[in-house]
């Protein structure tokens, strides 16, 4: 998952990233204050824009941890 500074986050599979950290998403989702706003597929996002990135648990992986 990749929030930006303007609050949106994106949701999907890492493909790559630079060493800009300008990071490409496979697969993705925008999320907007915790609603799903639609599908997008293949992004770009540029790395001035990134607030943080962190790992999205799977359902599996959070019925284990339960």
């Amino acid at each position: 998952m990749v929030k930006l500074k303007w609050g949106m986050e994106y949701k999907g599979y890492l493909k790559s990233f630079d060493e800009y950290m300008n990071i490409h998403l496979l697969n993705s989702e925008e999320w907007v204050d915790g609603s799903f706003k639609g599908s997008l597929g293949e992004v770009l996002i540029r790395c001035n824009n990134v607030l943080y990135i962190r790992q999205v648990q799977g359902e599996d992986e959070a019925d284990e941890a339960s």
